[in-house]
């Protein structure tokens, strides 16, 4: 199956009711404060739709008449209405600061959760740049659509509707006057917004690359120098900066493309409202107060207005994250922790692990392995031998259940490896890869990782328990014992030591099946030896499998394996192994 994610279509999805409908699933379980929000939204408006009625009333009622007590009042007054907007601003602002946080950290729980649950193949097929970047990057843009966005878009669209309704209400000749530029806006706007969420989209894809890129970078930092290729890897990252740099600008443009219009269409419904308004005074159609009112009014309703322009290119923006982040959460694992109906498939009850016609093919097209079967008994050591490129590893994957197999089946004790939970099966299987994986921490942290028998034993307990198991000398290659500090970037540790990490991981599980995937490629002759010593006094019933190239690490095994073309062969003596290994063949 391909997992690959679009970093470069800026193809969008759906209408904007569409868009809503998948917004509103982010916001589950924060009904009460959305509720108190969109109050202090009607609120805040109410409040601001008042101040222009009030002030026109003062200087029709008052001011003309010189009645400064009724000014009084009436400031009094409205004085009181400025202070409820101030108190039901905060209250809004608040309020829907916190349900951003709680979506950003809940989506962002939810979309590691997503990444956790899916399979190898995912990872090998995408950059982890561009995830990163969809994880801290994406889902921040719609943090800030919620926080601030989507009350401000609310609260504007209350104003624009109120200040509209006041308009037609005082003199409604005189509010179609002041609100016949609107009409262009919207126009403008209907046209434009299409544009504006794929030159979001377009930006955030280019950030992923530029992530992805300079991880990538970062990550191989010492071979890029050894290669003396710094000037290859500046060239990819100018090119990747530039495609960022290029769609950064023209988001940026897009984003800010509505607020001049906004601007002009409100400088023309002053003007016009102007105009219209003296001369309806000078033939007795309104007031002086009413006039100003009018203007205040005008204000309330293009000031929103020229603020959904901003508002606007923040829902693109979060649009086009949601788009991106939706992508990810839209995947469907072609590996499900357990398959229905696998554990009635049922292979040889006496062996520990069973290939059964298997067959497998990379999303690439790439066949590796073909109607393969054999059997590993319970005690055996196996080695699988063959030329760069020719399955070994995959071989090994499948027997950890890290991909399943496109045709056949893998048993596991008797019963299909996929009817098995992941915790058992993790159990079951110990694999040590050639380039074992550490957290940062310590010693101790990595050696007792995922194993919930040792998880809580102090360290006096633990170092008792590597020394019974023969381990303690694996332990003593580390200057700070089990309190070593090992980081997961650097060298605090040596690749080797690393690896005697891992050994020492899977060894504590003392699984069923043991693989070694090169285990000893990056150790000395003299650890090598020393595991090999350990490797015989792990119990009689380990089944251990053995990928190496070094031909005296794979002597000691009782029946090996010769792998190559798709093909897994009995390869009988190591002399014929050997033979094998030089010629390419498989045995005849």
């Amino acid at each position: 199956m391909k997992y690959t994610l679009n970093t470069s279509n800026t193809k969008t999805q759906g209408t904007v009711m569409t868009a809503l409908t998948r917004l509103v699933p982010l916001m589950r379980g924060e009904g009460r404060s959305i509720a108190i929000a969109f109050a202090a939204i009607l609120v805040s408006s109410a409040s601001t739709l008042l101040a222009p009625y009030i002030i026109g009333h003062t200087i029709d009622t008052f001011i003309v008449r010189k009645d400064f007590h009724g000014v009084l009042v009436w400031s009094g007054m409205l004085l009181v209405v400025y202070l409820f907007g101030l108190a039901s601003s905060y209250i809004q602002t608040i309020t829907m600061g916190s349900v951003g946080r709680r979506v950003l950290f809940n989506l962002r729980n939810t979309l590691f959760t997503k990444l956790q649950e899916l399979p190898i193949a995912f990872f090998n097929q995408n950059k982890a740049g561009d995830l990163i970047s969809r994880i801290n990057n994406d889902t921040d843009k719609l943090n800030q659509f919620f926080a601030q966005a989507l009350m401000q878009f609310l609260g504007n669209a209350f104003l624009i509707v109120g200040a509209g309704i006041f308009l037609l209400v005082l003199n409604f000749k005189l509010g179609l006057v002041s609100l016949a530029p609107a009409l262009g806006v919207l126009l403008v706007t209907l046209v434009l917004g299409g544009w504006v969420r794929r030159k979001n989209l377009a930006s955030l894809q280019s950030t992923g690359s530029l992530s992805g890129e300079v991880q990538e970078s970062l990550e191989n930092f010492k071979v890029i120098v050894a290669f003396n290729r710094v000037d290859y890897f500046r060239k990819k990252f100018d090119d990747v900066n530039q495609k960022n740099y290029v769609a950064s600008v023209s988001a940026g443009i897009a984003n800010n493309i509505f607020t001049p219009v906004y601007g002009l269409a409100y400088n023309l419904a002053q003007l016009a409202v102007l105009a219209y308004g003296i001369y309806l005074i000078s033939v007795g159609g309104t007031t002086i107060g009413l006039l100003i009112g009018f203007l205040l009014y005008v204000t309330n309703f293009y000031n929103p207005l020229r603020q959904l322009a901003s508002v606007w290119s923040s829902w693109q923006l979060a649009l086009a994250g949601l788009d991106r982040i939706s992508e990810v959460l839209q995947l469907e694992s072609d590996m499900p922790r357990m398959v229905e109906g696998a554990a009635q498939m049922h292979g040889k009850v006496d062996a520990v692990l069973e290939f059964a016609n298997v067959g497998f093919t990379y999303p690439e097209g790439k066949e590796v392995l073909r109607d393969s079967s054999f059997t590993l008994m319970p005690g055996k050591t196996y080695a699988l031998v063959g030329p760069t490129g020719g399955g070994k590893t995959t071989n090994a994957s499948l027997m950890a259940r890290l991909f399943d197999p496109t045709q056949g089946a893998v048993y596991l004790n008797g019963k299909n490896i996929q009817s098995y939970e992941p915790e058992v099966r993790a159990e079951k299987i110990g694999f040590i890869l050639q380039e074992p994986f550490l957290f940062s921490g310590t010693v101790r942290d990595n050696i007792v990782y995922g194993n919930k028998k040792y998880h809580d034993y102090t360290g006096d307990k633990l170092r008792a328990l590597l020394e019974d198991k023969g381990l303690s000398e694996l332990l003593a290659r580390f200057e700070g014992g089990l309190e070593t500090k090992v980081a997961t970037s650097g060298d605090s540790i040596s690749l080797g030591q690393k690896q005697l990490i891992a050994f020492m991981r899977a060894a504590l599980r003392e699984p069923d099946l043991l693989i070694l995937d090169e285990a000893t490629a990056n150790i000395d002759t003299v650890t090598e030896q020393m595991l090999e010593d350990i490797l015989q006094k792990f119990p009689p019933s380990i089944t251990k499998v053995i990928i190496a190239h070094r031909l005296n690490t794979i002597a000691a095994a009782d029946e090996i394996f010769f792998v190559n073309g798709g093909e897994v062969t009995p390869a009988g003596s190591m002399e014929h192994a050997v033979e094998m290994l030089l010629h390419g063949k498989r045995k005849s």
